[in-house]
């Protein structure tokens, strides 16, 4: 029996894929953490993916263009993605663009088609039993076209029903753009705000 979602195994714990796909060089970039898919988790994991690919392959970058679904951990409604990413923002000095799916569309997402779909393929019929195999595998999905993937685990916890205040959120230096604010805004490190 091989399990579904995330991998629930009592012995072997769980593991949550979060992917980075950079649609220009055809490279993807996979956490796999073994605590809660939250929002620290994923601005964690887009934190990582900056120190260890991202800065090298665009060292001159003041600006980061985050395409993501509607919902989930880094949905448009969750308070605490915006507060992670204000603290990223600050780290990196990085202007953080978001542009979310609209509802309903997250299957648009190329991240789903370009990595995830050769992932799934890369891994079908093989039993996911440790975090090991799991990276393993992962990291072994090629394809014709070009693409490659890196894949690293994620010890880190995350806790969940963290609160973010409204002073808190207030605090993000968050600008809605134009066209559906709601769904895409950029986030910009203190120091640049007037």
């Amino acid at each position: 029996m091989v399990n579904v979602y995330d991998f629930v195994d009592k012995k072997v714990g769980k593991a949550i894929p979060y992917g980075i796909y950079d649609v220009g060089r055809n490279v993807g970039w996979v956490n796999v953490g073994q605590d809660h898919d939250t929002a620290q988790f994923a601005v964690e994991s887009l934190r990582r993916w900056w120190q260890t690919v991202g800065k090298r392959a665009y060292p001159e970058a003041k600006q980061l263009l985050i395409c993501a679904d509607g919902g989930g951990s880094n949905g448009t409604r969750v308070r605490l993605w915006k507060v992670a990413l204000q603290a990223l923002a600050q780290e990196t000095g990085l202007e953080i663009s978001v542009c979310h799916l609209p509802p309903g569309t997250s299957k648009w997402n190329k991240i789903e088609h370009r990595l995830f779909a050769h992932i799934t393929m890369n891994w079908r019929g093989r039993p996911l039993v440790s975090h090991e195999v799991i990276i393993e595998l992962i990291g072994a999905t090629r394809t014709r076209t070009g693409l490659t993937v890196q894949a690293v685990r994620d010890t880190g916890l995350y806790p969940t029903k963290i609160k973010v205040t409204d002073e808190e959120l207030a605090a993000v230096h968050l600008v809605p753009h134009a066209f559906h604010g709601e769904w895409n805004y950029t986030i910009s490190p203190a120091a640049s705000v007037a």
